[in-house]
């Protein structure tokens, strides 16, 4: 088995797939061959959004991408923007489907980077939560967090959420032009309860160094 990463977030629209876009090429950079998966998007009406950026940037990271289709990339799409349990009409997930695409994928590249959709506890059947997906495709995880007011509550319960399923993590923060704000009121709280404090636009090269190890 491949080094798989899988990208969640404390919830939605919190960068997930802009760091996904981030961490392949600056694999690519170390000499790493990289491919990319996003498990399901929902939303879609015509074109996947965030899968076809995902196809975009892996064509111009690894050539065996070249003549590969967004449906490969993500092998389940729903037109309602709503949770997966919700948006497919409660219908039970294909884990078959998504190890497929994963084995296929994983021909071409040596390190997998997995995105989730969502956070950690959206439902994607009556059984399965994506925190589960994490744990079923023995992945390391990346949280992503956000660096607004209450990104202290949510990174907690996220990482809580992680540590309960003995899931190997690391916590990275996305502030999206917040970043002001997060240095007066939340970022002191991180600086005083952990050793570093990672954000995804300045230390992505880190990011990658201790995805790659854990």
């Amino acid at each position: 088995m491949k080094k798989r990463i899988f990208v969640t977030a404390t919830n939605t629209d919190i960068g997930k797939t802009y760091t996904t876009s981030l961490l392949l090429k600056a694999f690519t950079a170390k000499g790493v061959r990289v491919g990319a998966v996003k498990l399901m998007e929902t939303g879609v009406v015509q074109n996947a959004p965030d899968a076809t950026l995902l196809l975009k940037i892996l064509k111009e990271c690894n050539k065996e991408f070249e003549d590969v289709d967004v449906s490969q990339i993500v092998p389940i799409t729903y037109e309602l923007p709503a949770a997966p349990y919700i948006a497919s009409g409660k219908k039970t997930v294909d884990l078959d489907l998504l190890t497929r695409t994963i084995e296929t994928i994983e021909k071409k590249c040596d390190l997998l980077i997995i995105e989730g959709a969502g956070g950690l506890y959206v439902p994607l059947d009556s059984q399965y939560m994506m925190i589960d997906m994490i744990k079923y495709f023995k992945a390391t995880a990346l949280l992503v967090t956000h660096c607004s007011l209450g990104c202290i509550n949510d990174t907690l319960l996220s990482e809580k959420a992680l540590q309960r399923e003995n899931i190997d993590y690391l916590s990275v923060f996305n502030c999206k032009g917040n970043e002001e704000s997060f240095s007066k009121v939340s970022e002191p709280y991180f600086i005083d309860t952990r050793e570093n404090i990672l954000k995804v636009d300045d230390d992505i090269d880190t990011i990658c160094d201790v995805l790659y190890n854990l």
